[in-house]
């Protein structure tokens, strides 16, 4: 069993501590603890807590990017059978611990939006996101399961805009029904 570095220690625990507390209310010190690594460490592999924070926004993201890959992208499946999973798997998401934290891409844009490196990557993974709906709602249009002049990249938009805010309503009230109220509408009265 290889042993497993400090830099990748932090980048584990503080994910964790930062997806629990914030990225403001985590401290270098909060995260160097959780890692159970020297305070050195931290300065030693990153060279801010920009930095840090930038390799675990796409740390978190290669689970996003996973779930397109079993869902949206997957075009082994009827394109609006692939949303309705993706908006199951953000459902189930919300329901349990998830609830409290919400999504750490959304609480990032909601702290860190005047960062000037970290607000150019969350537009790109907002971008990511909305595309990888889009071409599902795309696929969906050529299936013939929505109208044909259905503005893909304007829904696609709208979603991402609603699944963030559904989250947030999800973290304060506790309940998975924001999110369960934005996949309701989506599939029965948006698409219909």
């Amino acid at each position: 069993m290889a042993k497993v570095s400090n830099r990748e220690k932090i980048l584990t625990a503080g994910l964790q501590v930062v997806h629990e507390r914030g990225f403001g209310g985590a401290s270098v010190r909060d995260i160097v603890q959780a890692a159970g690594v020297p305070q050195g460490s931290f300065t030693n592999h990153f060279v801010s807590k920009e930095a840090f924070g930038l390799e675990i926004l796409d740390l978190y993201f290669q689970q996003s990017l996973a779930l397109f890959a079993e869902t949206l992208r997957n075009d082994t499946r009827p394109p609006l059978e692939r949303l309705g999973a993706f908006l199951d798997a953000n459902v189930e998401r919300v329901s349990g611990e998830g609830a409290c934290n919400g999504c750490m891409i959304g609480n990032f844009a909601a702290e860190a939006s005047d960062s000037g490196t970290i607000r150019p990557r969350l537009a790109e993974i907002f971008g990511e996101v909305r595309d990888a709906i889009s071409s599902c709602l795309k696929a969906a249009v050529v299936a013939g399961d929505v109208r044909g002049d259905l503005d893909c990249d304007d829904i696609a938009a709208f979603l991402v805009t609603a699944l963030q805010g559904a989250n947030l309503l999800a973290k304060v009230e506790r309940s998975a029904e924001p999110m369960k109220r934005v996949k309701r509408i989506t599939l029965d009265k948006l698409l219909r």
